[in-house]
């Protein structure tokens, strides 16, 4: 009665079983005993052959229903003529654990390994195995079970390679990425609330030091590879350890921003900051801030990308230089021209006055000698505008050879002096390229009482249009006296 209800518990059982005869394997063991084998484990590593000979020695007496399932075999006679087909390939370096507690006296023994069904499919197995009483010295009979557990490894590989394809992400992504630990701001932002504080932006302004301290407080977990690179640090432990270079100067001010966001709750957000590479150049970067996913009540885990703006915000920067200049000769353009003279008659800062420059035989130069000559003239005065002149004032390039110098705040003496400036540069220039001298005509106005800055450009137009007469009189006087000189010798 009771081998019937062992027997039913056997063929009923939700896992496979199976009954083995080791009794040779035990045999063989004994010959290698007294041939002096006493690691196993190393013997069978040397040849893959015993533990293919231990193998062949294995007798399967009985199997249950549930084995013949989960191996797809139709009888327990079908199952042993593809046993082969079953036990092959990764199962021979687990089967050697098996052997080895075997032969070292174990009367139980366990291991993950690989089996097959005969159809060919691959099945993860959880083995377990134990010497049945009676026959722990003739190993005659053991009872096996092989659990199938394909499902939980292909979870656990699965999960295995979203983390690698996480890692991988994260290494190897070309945005700097921080994992960061903001766990103790968290506490600190907690405090100020628990003490009442509501205008946080007030407290921080009264209290610089908070925002220090919490600058302090951030720990960082771990950076990519596109943080050394953007950073220019030699590994990791080289960027943490100069952390201090890279977050500097105004660096606190982008910072109190972003403590402002925390307090408002505000979890993800970004701005533009700028920090220093450790070659200490700087670096305009576009900061994401995210805290993770499940991490919202303690900010223990939190992702900061950055991403290197540098190139864009320099792009952007020559584009608003070349929107202002002109290109030849590095002064403003026209376009800023215009914007000052408005900007300047809307202030009521007074006096204003304003130089009016035109360059003397720059077509003649063209004409002569080609435009490139041309250019290097209005270079050279370039040079010297941007020499003479500086902020509140400008210098600026409002035609082909005509320029303009807007001095807001500055009286006939001033102006006065900016002229003498100019001059002096302009001699001094004309030193080093005596072959082609600069020659200018200009008018100087300064504002008068209720006079627009129209009317001021106006008379100091005027009078450059009368210098450029007297000098092409002069010029034209200079050029007939040799000729009036020859005539009386």
């Amino acid at each position: 009665m009771t081998d019937d209800f062992d027997s039913d518990i056997f063929n009923l059982a939700p896992i496979a079983m199976w009954i083995e005869d080791f009794s040779e394997v035990n045999t063989l063991f004994d010959e290698w005993r007294r041939k002096g084998v006493a690691d196993i484990r190393k013997f069978l590593r040397e040849d893959r052959h015993r533990v293919i000979a231990c193998s062949k020695r294995i007798r399967v007496l009985r199997v249950n229903a549930k084995t013949l399932q989960v191996f797809e075999a139709e009888s327990l006679a079908h199952l042993k003529a593809n046993i082969s087909s079953i036990f092959r390939d990764d199962m021979l370096d687990t089967h050697i654990n098996e052997l080895a507690a075997l032969f070292d006296g174990d009367l139980t023994f366990s291991s993950t390994t690989v089996n097959y069904t005969i159809a060919g499919r691959r099945l993860d197995i959880q083995l377990r195995g134990a010497v049945m009483p009676g026959h722990e010295k003739t190993l005659a009979r053991l009872l096996l079970t092989t659990e199938d557990i394909t499902d939980r490894e292909d979870a656990r590989r699965s999960e295995a390679e979203q983390r690698r394809q996480a890692e991988g992400i994260f290494e190897h992504s070309p945005v700097s990425l921080w994992i960061e630990d903001f766990s103790r701001i968290r506490v600190l932002i907690d405090d100020i609330r628990a003490r009442g504080i509501s205008d946080f932006r007030t407290f921080m302004d009264v209290h610089p030091e908070f925002v220090r301290q919490c600058m302090s407080e951030i720990r960082v977990i771990d950076v990519n590879q596109a943080t050394l690179d953007l950073f220019c640090a030699r590994d990791r432990t080289d960027l943490l350890q100069r952390l201090g270079e890279i977050f500097r100067d105004d660096m606190e001010k982008p910072f109190r921003e972003q403590l402002m966001e925390l307090w408002n709750g505000n979890l993800f957000h970004h701005r533009e900051v700028i920090n220093f590479a450790l070659d200490g150049s700087q670096r305009h970067i576009l900061l994401h801030f995210s805290v993770f996913p499940g991490h919202e009540k303690d900010w223990s885990r939190v992702q900061v990308a950055l991403a290197d703006i540098t190139a864009r915000k320099k792009a952007e920067a020559y584009l608003e230089y070349l929107g202002k200049h002109d290109v030849l000769t590095k002064l403003y353009n026209r376009a800023f021209y215009a914007e000052e003279m408005n900007r300047l008659e809307r202030k009521s800062l007074r006096p204003v006055s304003v130089i009016i420059i035109d360059l003397n035989g720059l077509k003649e130069a063209n004409d002569q000698l080609g435009h490139d000559a041309g250019d290097g003239l209005l270079r050279r005065f370039g040079e010297i505008l941007n020499g003479a002149v500086s902020a509140p004032n400008h210098a600026c390039r409002i035609g082909g050879d005509e320029f303009a110098v807007l001095l807001p705040g500055a009286d006939a003496k001033a102006a006065g002096s900016i002229i003498e400036t100019i001059l002096e540069l302009l001699r001094i220039n004309n030193q080093f390229y005596s072959t082609a001298p600069l020659s200018m005509s200009y008018g100087v106005a300064t504002s008068e009482d209720g006079e627009t800055i129209e009317s001021v450009v106006r008379r100091a137009d005027i009078l450059m249009y009368e210098d450029k007469k007297a000098h092409y009189a002069t010029a034209d006087l200079s050029a007939s006296a040799p000729s009036a000189r020859t005539s009386t010798r």
